[in-house]
């Protein structure tokens, strides 16, 4: 082979590696051509470690991203937007949590779904909700003997 086939050859794999790296992190921030999502809301006391581009899930199992992060100005519980797959009908007395995937892992929104026949529509509200746990705040509890309220 000639040094010109070589570099063309080398130049084509550092290209399918690029395109191969741009589809992953599109895949994984939902920028890719996903099917149509709906919005859905709820307040939480405390979003801690959610942030937009979090996940939700439901069983385990991705179903959307959190869009959206506000501060509710009068109940100053955030309000978080979420764009749900619209293949997937989640129950109207279904719960949401503010989970951890561990330790050091980063926090999303766990769907609990609920057994009504009812299914929420774009732009309702989950109104069965539990916040973040802060561990910080845990372990000075712990450590000092204080009684959770």
């Amino acid at each position: 082979m000639t040094k010109n086939t070589v570099e063309t050859l080398i130049g084509a794999m550092v290209l399918i590696v690029a395109a191969g790296f741009l589809f992953f992190v599109g895949q994984q921030t939902g920028i890719s051509g996903q099917s149509a999502q709906y919005p859905i809301t709820a307040r939480f006391q405390s979003v801690e470690g959610v942030v937009i581009g979090s996940d939700v899930r439901m069983a385990g199992v991705k179903v959307g991203s959190v869009t959206g992060l506000t501060l509710d100005r009068e109940t100053f519980l955030a309000e978080a937007t979420m764009a749900i797959a619209s293949d997937i009908k989640i129950p109207d007395d279904s719960s949401a949590t503010v989970a951890s995937e561990g330790l050091l892992g980063g926090a999303f929104v766990e769907l609990s779904p609920g057994g009504s026949e009812f299914m929420l529509a774009s732009g309702d509200e989950i109104t069965d909700t539990q916040g973040a746990v802060s561990l910080l705040n845990l372990l000075v509890r712990y450590a000092t003997g204080s009684v959770v309220k």
